[in-house]
């Protein structure tokens, strides 16, 4: 190319016969005719720097005549061929072509690589498997419940919820199931207050029937007991039955039902019964001393879906949607105009839950008849059946932005539709429509 040859005419002559002036001529033409022409590649342009060094070093005491057939050839720049050099005149003996020096101008491998999003363990493509985060230790309900929201997904056991809500926050995992309500016990308000700090988003929800056993070591008699060991939770929810067994055992509280029996086998407590689920027996090599012994069959408990982005909503299928919100007045006031901005648009609530507010627990109310008043502070967790891409939600939401001090949407999402016989008779079944997010 034109800028190729020029740098090689003046690399020809030694750089001391050339007067200052005269360098600078042939530099900016040079330059000039790099710019005349179209931009050559990086090779070429390493090719002719390595040029010049090569003619600046070792060039000088010749001759123009001389420095032609005595030079050394150009370097390799960070291994890249040099321009082929012009071809020499007849000669009687050829003479051996010297072996080029190698120039590293630039350490390529020696620079940082940008961070990408596949170091941030992003969610799997299409085919791969998605990571759950779930609390408790396998043969947990929230287990079986990662299963029928997310099949043949990769569950990730946490000991705790909180540790659940984190690992989906630094990409550990890609999805969490977590409970939030079951049909004995009612709410359970420790996720319903870490909705609220962090920033997941409800993506779906799995409503999966709970079944209890009662637990124990191979060879252990139901008389032999002396403790059963459970969650809170399933200690309530199998009392009656227990006392109708005639079994006359102490209850103690544990962190998890599966973790019970995981206790149980571990210590071989072999006067310890555990009330977990049928594959926690399993798991952990445990008999099962009684089955099904929960006191009302209709024993659901409902999960959350929970991811780092939100869903787009719909509207050609049933959603749900779940909201938070507080306010600076008086709470009767606000909270009926809140339910009169559902029911004038024929909008269903499912569910009212109410929890005090952590950073304003009380309120003080100044009257001069009166006195001073206090008040508790309290947070409003919603849920309604409707999709934000629903006009109605959209304009009651507005309506409500209006009285309420914070308001804030955690999902809209596809309803269970699991049909209530499928369920009990197949638990494991899960539903199209809350598993494909």
């Amino acid at each position: 190319m034109e800028a190729a040859a020029v740098l090689d005419a003046f690399s020809a002559a030694p750089r001391h016969q050339l007067r200052p002036a005269a360098w600078w001529r042939s530099t900016r033409l040079a330059s000039q005719a790099c710019h005349a022409t179209a931009p050559f590649a990086r090779a070429d342009w390493q090719t002719a720097c390595a040029i010049l060094a090569s003619n600046s070093t070792g060039g000088g005491g010749h001759d123009a005549s001389s420095s032609s057939s005595n030079r050394q050839p150009a370097p390799r720049v960070n291994g890249q061929k040099p321009l082929p050099a012009p071809a020499p005149a007849l000669e009687a003996t050829p003479t051996p072509t010297p072996t080029p020096a190698e120039l590293d101008l630039v350490p390529v491998s020696n620079l940082p690589r940008p961070l990408s999003i596949s170091d941030l363990s992003p969610a799997p493509m299409h085919g791969s498997q998605l990571r759950v985060a779930y609390q408790g230790v396998p043969g947990a309900y929230s287990e079986a419940a990662a299963a029928k929201a997310y099949p043949g997904c990769d569950a990730i056991p946490c000991d705790q919820f909180e540790v659940a809500f984190q690992a989906v926050e630094l990409w550990i995992a890609d999805r969490a199931v977590l409970p939030v309500e079951n049909s004995l016990g009612g709410s359970i308000h420790r996720n319903y207050d870490l909705l609220l700090r962090h920033r997941l988003h409800i993506v779906g929800e799995v409503q999966l029937p709970v079944h209890h056993c009662l637990l124990a070591l191979p060879g252990v008699r139901r008389e032999l007991l002396t403790r059963v060991i459970s969650h809170p939770q399933a200690l309530a929810q199998c009392e009656l039955t227990i006392n109708a067994m005639g079994l006359n055992v102490a209850r103690e509280a544990f962190d998890d039902t599966a973790g019970a029996a995981e206790h149980v086998a571990a210590g071989g407590l072999r006067d310890t019964a555990a009330i977990a689920s049928a594959r926690a027996a399993e798991l952990y090599g445990l008999q099962v001393l009684a089955d099904g012994i929960q006191d009302d069959a209709g024993n659901v408990t409902r999960f959350v879906m929970l991811a780092r982005e939100p869903i787009i909503p719909r509207t050609d299928r049933p959603f749900k949607t779940s909201i938070v919100f507080a306010h600076d007045t008086d709470g009767t006031s606000v909270l009926f105009k809140v339910l009169s901005a559902f029911a004038f648009r024929d909008i269903s609530l499912t569910k009212i839950e109410s929890r005090p507010h952590h950073h304003r627990p009380i309120r003080l109310v100044d009257d001069a008849n009166v006195g001073t008043a206090k008040h508790f502070e309290y947070m409003f967790y919603i849920d309604f059946q409707a999709s934000m891409a629903d006009v109605r939600a959209q304009n009651a939401l507005a309506e409500i932005q209006e009285f309420t001090s914070f308001l804030r949407v955690l999902g809209s999402y596809p309803m269970d539709m699991t049909p209530w016989d499928a369920a009990l008779s197949s638990p494991s079944r899960a539903d199209d429509s809350s598993r494909q997010y």
